[in-house]
């Protein structure tokens, strides 16, 4: 009897263990894309804009003229991002934002969205709008199935 309950012990032991070093092999993952945030935010806006158009011309098999428009709508994007961050970073001070504050910064940015979805339309023919809007929520099923880890 006692052994029985001493091999018990020791599989609970190991299963124990075994899991620790799971989660923590997990940590260290996420802290690699943390390293990636530092990069992307040291990385000038027109890098940024190439950079995510030759991967939307990868995916959606973009032509050249394609390829200047939506690089000149993310570069659009870039540029106005950088100036929110600097903004927010001198604002850090102030707290949190009203009530009112932050009822326009949620609308200014579902109106860019909405912007941003009307030239994306024009651009692209309709087989690539398709692949566009199904890349999009695998972004937030990947962030909602982190959260639901937590």
């Amino acid at each position: 009897l006692k052994q029985l309950k001493m091999k018990n012990l020791v599989v609970i032991a190991i299963a124990f263990l075994t899991l620790s070093a799971t989660a923590q092999d997990r940590r260290q993952e996420r802290k690699g894309n943390d390293h990636r945030k530092e990069i992307m935010k040291d990385l000038t806006p027109e890098e940024v804009a190439n950079l995510k158009t030759k991967k939307l011309t990868l995916k959606l098999d973009l032509t050249d003229k394609q390829q200047k428009k939506v690089e000149s709508i993310l570069l659009e994007q870039a540029v106005d991002r950088q100036k929110k961050r600097e903004a927010h970073q001198n604002k850090e001070e102030k707290g949190k934002p009203s009530k009112e504050e932050f009822l326009k910064m949620q609308n200014a940015r579902l109106d860019g969205k909405i912007e941003m979805k009307q030239k994306m339309k024009d651009i692209l023919t309709e087989e690539q709008y398709a692949k566009f809007e199904k890349m999009k929520p695998r972004r937030h099923q990947r962030r909602n199935k982190r959260a639901k880890r937590k």
